[in-house]
């Protein structure tokens, strides 16, 4: 999942040859042997670059901290939903909960979002 979030934000940082065999590991779970045999490479090799790149991606979230900050801003707007949900439940006010719906359908917008 990690190694997905930080391709997702800092993948087109990648060489385009860094890109091809790290998605064929990472998006489509293909071996090492049967990636080697697709770009002429090694099994070997084709582990060092997976390693290279997972030390890319590691090193622009360690200074941007955009998965961080991706991953806190979700957890926040989950929190955010369950409360409203407690809100509703507990209220009897019609036009409070016409209100409480409305930032109930904006905080589902911007998590569909992320």
């Amino acid at each position: 999942m990690r190694q997905s979030l930080l391709y997702d934000f800092y993948g087109e940082l990648l060489t385009d040859h860094q890109k091809n065999i790290y998605e064929e590991v990472v998006m489509n779970d293909m071996s090492y042997s049967e990636i080697g045999r697709i770009y002429g490479i090694s099994r070997q090799g084709v582990y060092d670059m997976i390693k290279r790149c997972d030390k890319i991606l590691e090193d622009y979230e360690g200074k941007l901290k955009l998965v961080e900050k991706f991953v806190n801003a979700r957890d926040k707007i989950a929190t955010v939903q369950s409360n409203i949900l407690k809100l509703k439940a507990d209220n009897k006010d019609l036009e409070l909960v016409e209100i409480i719906d409305e930032i109930d359908m904006e905080t589902a917008k911007l998590l569909e979002e992320f």
